[in-house]
């Protein structure tokens, strides 16, 4: 579904990305690790179009994505989390969620101000899928709650549910469970395993091993920039590389 081809990232001469290649099959979970600073985020942001890559090919079924907006990349079917939660906190959360669908709204200020039928039916539609997407996540009793009173547990869960609401081919994951308690990552990985069942494709980035070990299909690595490993989870777990550059640190850590 998603094709990189030595994808590369300068800031200022330095190269955040080095030559970067993988594909993301379709209906499969694909985790990309790595060390902080390795160049997943960034990688994110070019496959979105927040950033361009100085050099190399991303492809997303048949179309390019380098040189493309965010916006345009959107609407071919790519949805993404953030890092650093990007909600409207006074909005309501059914109200965040309905910004997923924003591509489907329409654009005409026009025809917002006349309010003819076929408008208020094209938004009681696009209410509904909210609450169902509200009600899969877990959500629907906190549908008129505005966002910033929340845990962050639950600002995470509706972050993933926006992102999921319009029923994307593809769903970017940038650590979904970072700076959750145990529960509240025990939560948000019984939802990723649904989406998982249900055939969704993904790329997860995560620091969480034993999530990544437990969900993925395949694990891609990233140190300094540069792919140091694919393959299973099981083949990743045991390359030297690997645990070197990234499982070794953080057992010498703990």
């Amino acid at each position: 579904m998603l094709h990189l081809d030595k994808v590369s990232k300068h800031f200022g001469g330095l190269p955040a990305l080095d030559q970067v290649s993988f594909s993301v099959p379709r209906g499969q979970v694909t985790a990309l690790i790595g060390p902080n600073g390795a160049g997943k985020s960034t990688l994110i942001n070019c496959m979105t179009g927040v950033l361009e890559p100085t050099s190399g090919s991303i492809r997303f079924i048949d179309q390019q994505l380098v040189g493309q907006a965010a916006h345009t990349i959107a609407r071919l079917g790519i949805a993404r989390t953030f890092q650093n939660l990007k909600l409207f906190p006074r909005l309501s959360v059914l109200d965040n969620v309905l910004t997923g669908l924003n591509c489907e709204a329409g654009a005409s200020m026009t025809l917002a101000m006349l309010r003819l039928p076929y408008l208020r039916h094209r938004e009681r539609r696009l209410k509904l899928r909210a609450l169902e997407a509200l009600d899969r996540f877990g959500l629907a009793d906190k549908s008129r709650v505005p966002v910033e009173v929340l845990a962050y547990g639950d600002k995470k869960r509706v972050e993933l549910a926006r992102a999921c609401v319009a029923e994307p081919l593809l769903v970017l994951l940038d650590e979904p469970v970072a700076g959750l308690n145990s529960e509240e990552t025990a939560a948000v990985g019984e939802q990723l395993k649904r989406l998982r069942t249900a055939g969704q494709t993904l790329l997860l980035v995560e620091h969480d091993m034993e999530l990544v070990m437990e969900i993925a299909d395949q694990v891609v690595v990233l140190d300094s920039g540069r792919c140091i490993a694919r393959g299973t989870p099981n083949e990743v777990r045991n390359n030297p590389l690997v645990l070197e550059a990234y499982l070794g640190q953080m057992e010498a850590t703990a």
